[in-house]
């Protein structure tokens, strides 16, 4: 599945893993057209540092968390 794919607040993996920890977990934030991608930021992170990432990126839903 691609990140544009999934509704925003979802969570999501970049890497197929059963039962992730919080630093593997991304939630999915806003599209900035500035940049062309979408905000991400990681479960457990305080600050709310995130990362940018494309549309066509592919992520992984189906996970225990």
């Amino acid at each position: 599945m691609t990140l544009r794919e999934i509704k925003k607040g979802d969570f999501f993996t970049l890497k197929p893993v059963e039962n992730p920890s919080d630093s593997q977990v991304y939630i999915k934030g806003d599209y900035d057209r500035a940049t062309k991608r979408f905000d991400c930021v990681k479960c457990s992170d305080v600050w709310g540092n995130g990362r940018a990432l494309k549309g066509s990126q592919v992520v992984y839903i189906n996970f225990t968390y």
